[in-house]
Order: structure tokens, then C-alpha cells, then sequence
């Protein structure tokens, strides 16, 4: 299949995020078991939580919490009064054949945020998506295929039901996303919400954050919209923008010949990269929802939402704007210390010393980052501290130490060297008695190199300031030492 397709104009794609979010309890969402990833199979089992006979779920309070924060952090209408609904299914990985879920009356609904992205110009480009809803729901357990045959890959399936009643909130989308890159986009931004929150540390690779997408096609200018799609099994922001964009391929090209798009259930093939048909999809009647007997409904007092609204901390959106605005940083760097709230704390906590704001950004996303990157260490295992990283660019913006000399020295500060001792004895070289003299011994040191230069080849100035920098172990004033030299090699 071409590209031809993605560039065909007169149909648009009308795509929704259906995003299921594990929230960071330390038990289930109604028993005591623990949620810890990466247990034993079956270790964190209970009687509740296996559906066995005679025992009742318990609504864990904090799941509600975390759920509410969600919902007001996602501009939703928090429900006063909200209740729990039985989804029924049959799968080996469900103890009880159903789900706990919300169906009627989620505890939000009506809701958006807003998408960043950046044009060709480096600018941003904002878009409030609207969040359709928000509600709680238990998970099922973990089917495992093991063995392996010729035609089907597996012989037989083993489950853990560790994963059973861990505490999720799923999150729909409305239909206003329009390409693979605003759905990738609105996937990270629904994380950074979620990791600013503390709600979930919305770990792909581990499941705590998983999208099914639905996406359809239609002409441009059509109201009504095209047959939707879910696409499932997807394990990355990347793997959702190249899932989307095959998908929006492959309806246009079944459009254009004739066929017929179905509803149904699709997987991604990252092997392969296309969408593959998984089953029919099931209407909300296939589930045979009704309310929850064993739960009493949920209120939620003016008081506790009040409480629980005060506590939200500022949101990666707010903090963007904030750093450009305010700050007056770059797009680039704003979205950069904003990725992880962890890194911007460091950020804050360097102007909170007194460090320029956009030399701190400069240290951080370049220097500092590319460590971090290089290691594949967090910010949090630097034992650089904002306030010597704050020293470290007070000392060049003073002009006592030159950028070099700083950047020489990244080892030693990142092990967690104080500034004061690190760049001691190590003052730049500002005194013109003190660098003409060494000039002096370096153009008189290198007469082949003077004549080139003076013969017209001026890029040798380069050379001779270098040669400066080098006796004086860098600590030389750059900008002096480059006017100095270039004033003696035309004299």
C-alpha cells in the first residue's frame, strides 16, 4: 500500500482516544490486595477479587480521590452523585464473567484538554480536545499464551489474575482528533496530566496506560460520520501516530474500490506494521449492563471536592504557558521542562536560587540532559543540586568563570563538587597586563602561522586564540583574548 492515500484531500479522518489509565493505589480498587507490578503469578489474589462466593467489594476511597483529581485536571463536571454498573463478559481472564464498571452515571463527564504542537515555523499550534467522560472500573487478569505450534503460535494459555480489580479510570475522547500526530499528542498529554497528578505513573511498557483507538473516514463536508474502527494493542505514543495513519491508508484505499468498512476490533502488528481484523465489535447492549448491587452509589460533598481541587498541583499546559510568557523561554525548552514534572521541579528549584531562567533551561535540556541521556539516569540520581547549578551560572554570568571552564568541569559538578571548591583558584583571566604578554609568547612562538595569516588566510585567528586558551587552561576571557589577539596580529 502507498502513501498516495495520506495525502488525498478530500476525505478527513474523525479519530477518539478510549484511554485506560491504572491508577498508583497501593491495594485493589475493592479489596486489600496489593496492585505491586511484577509479582508472582497469582500472589496478589483475594477472595473478593476472585468472585468467590459470599464475599463483598468495598469502594477504596483513595481510588475515588484519584479519580475526582483526574476528572477536575481534565476540566470535567464532577458528578455529585455517580454509581457502579456490572459489564458482563465471558473471558478467562474475568473471575466473576463480569466487570465493575461505570455505565449511566460516570463520576465525570463533559471535559477537554489541550494539545501542543508545533508548526514549521517552530510556534505552537494549541487544540482543546474534548474528553467525553471519565469513569472507574477494575481490571481483568492476564491471559499468558505459552507453548507454540505451527499455525496458531501457542499451545495453551496460562492466567494471572495479579492484575484482577487493580484500580483503573477509563478516559474517552470526543471524535476531535484529526491525525495520527494529535492522537499521539493527546496520549502524552493525557500522561503528563496523570504523572503531575501522582495519580498513575502511566507506564506503558507495564500497562498502566493503554489506548484503543477509534477512527473512521469520510469525504470532505459530509455531516454523518464514516464506520468506526477500534484498534487495539498498542504499546507506544509512536506505535499509535503509525497505527492511525496505516488505518486512515487502508479505509480511503476500501473506500475508493468499492468495499465495504465493517465495525470491528483491529490489532496492530508492530512486526509487521498494519492493522489486522481481531473480531466483530460488540455494542454496549452485548454487555447487558444494570447497577451494581453489592456497591451503595457515590456522593461526592461540595466540601470534599473543594478539598480535593485545592490540592491539584499546576498542570503541564499552565507550565508551558508560564515559561514562555513569564520566562520568556523558548517553545522547544518549555516543552522539554515540562516532559516530567520531576525536571521541572529541578527547573523551579534553580530559579528559586537565583539561576537566570534561560541559561538554567540551556544547562538543563543541552548539558545536562545529554548525561542524563547518555546514562539513562533520571535527573533525581545527579547529585548536581539546583543551588550549585545555580552558583555554576551566577560564576559565568559574574564573568569569574568563563562557559568552558564550566562545562570542563560538568563531571565534577554533576558528582556533586561545590562550585566555590571546583572553580578555585580557577577565576577567568580578565587582566590585559596579565594576557598580552602571553599572546605576546604565542604569535612569537608560531612565526609560520603569523605570516599565513597576514598573507590573507585570517581563519589562523582561530589558532592563536586557541593556543591562548590552552596556556592558560581555558580560564582566559574568550571575547577579551579574541579582540586582544586579532588586534596584535594586524598591528
Amino acid at each position: 500500500m502507498t502513501s498516495a492515500a495520506l495525502v488525498k484531500t478530500e476525505y478527513e479522518a474523525i479519530i477518539g482516544l478510549e484511554t485506560h489509565c491504572q491508577l498508583s493505589t497501593n491495594t485493589k480498587i475493592f479489596s486489600n490486595s496489593s496492585t505491586a507490578f511484577g509479582a508472582d503469578p497469582n500472589t496478589n489474589i483475594d477472595p473478593v477479587c476472585m468472585g468467590l462466593p459470599g464475599v463483598l467489594p468495598v469502594l477504596n476511597e483513595k481510588v475515588l480521590e484519584y479519580a475526582v483529581k483526574a476528572g477536575l485536571a481534565l476540566n470535567c463536571q464532577i458528578a455529585k452523585y455517580s454509581k457502579f454498573d456490572r459489564k458482563q463478559y465471558f473471558y478467562p481472564d474475568l473471575p466473576k464473567n463480569y466487570q465493575i464498571s461505570q455505565y449511566d452515571l460516570p463520576i465525570a463527564e463533559h471535559g477537554w484538554l489541550e494539545i501542543e504542537l508545533v508548526d514549521a515555523n517552530g510556534n505552537p499550534v494549541r487544540k482543546k480536545i474534548g474528553v467525553t467522560r471519565l469513569h472507574m472500573e477494575e481490571d481483568a487478569g492476564k491471559l499468558v499464551h505459552a507453548g507454540s505450534d505451527r499455525l496458531s503460535g501457542s499451545t495453551y494459555s496460562l492466567v494471572d489474575y495479579n492484575r484482577a480489580g487493580v484500580p483503573l479510570v477509563e478516559i474517552v475522547s470526543e471524535p476531535d482528533l484529526r491525525s495520527g500526530q494529535e492522537a499521539a499528542e493527546y496520549a502524552q498529554e493525557l500522561r503528563r496530566i496523570v504523572r503531575y497528578l501522582g495519580v498513575s505513573d502511566g507506564n506503558m511498557q507495564e500497562g498502566s496506560l493503554r489506548c484503543d483507538v477509534n477512527i473512521s473516514v469520510r469525504p470532505i463536508g459530509q455531516e454523518k460520520f464514516g464506520t468506526k474502527v477500534e484498534i487495539k494493542n498498542m504499546n507506544s505514543f509512536n506505535a499509535i501516530q503509525r497505527a492511525i495513519e496505516y488505518e486512515i491508508e487502508r479505509q480511503i484505499a476500501a473506500i475508493d474500490a468499492g468495499e465495504r468498512i465493517v465495525q470491528e476490533t483491529r490489532l496492530w502488528e508492530e512486526g509487521t506494521q498494519r492493522t489486522i481484523s481481531m473480531r466483530i465489535k460488540e455494542g454496549s447492549s452485548d454487555y447487558r449492563y444494570f447497577p451494581e448491587p453489592d456497591l451503595a452509589p457515590i456522593e461526592v460533598s461540595d466540601e470534599q471536592l473543594a478539598k480535593w481541587r485545592s490540592e491539584l498541583p499546576e498542570l503541564p499546559a499552565q507550565k508551558r504557558h508560564r515559561y514562555e510568557t513569564d520566562l520568556g523561554l523558548s517553545v522547544y525548552d518549555a516543552r522539554v521542562l515540562t516532559e516530567d514534572h520531576i525536571v521541572s521541579e529541578y527547573f523551579e528549584a534553580a530559579i528559586a536560587a537565583q539561576a537566570n531562567p534561560k541559561q538554567a533551561a540551556n544547562w538543563i535540556t543541552q548539558d545536562i540532559s545529554a548525561y542524563l541521556n547518555k546514562q539513562k539516569l533520571p535527573i533525581t540520581a545527579i547529585a548536581l543540586t539546583p543551588t550549585n547549578l545555580a552558583k555554576t551560572i551566577n560564576l559565568i554570568e559574574s564573568g569569574t568563570i568563563s562557559n568552558k571552564q564550566a562545562k570542563d568541569k560538568l563531571p565534577d559538578l554533576l558528582n556533586g563538587g561545590s562550585p566555590d571548591e571546583i572553580f578555585k583558584g580557577e577565576e577567568k583571566i580578565s587582566d590585559i597586563n596579565v594576557l598580552e604578554p602571553i599572546i605576546d609568547q604565542v604569535i612569537a612562538a608560531n612565526p609560520k602561522e603569523l605570516e599565513k595569516y597576514r598573507n590573507g588566510k585570517t581563519s589562523l585567528k582561530g589558532f592563536f586564540v586557541g593556543q591562548v586558551l590552552k596556556q592558560t587552561a581555558g580560564r582566559a576571557d574568550p571575547k577579551l583574548t579574541n579582540d586582544l589577539v586579532e588586534k596584535k596580529l594586524n598591528g
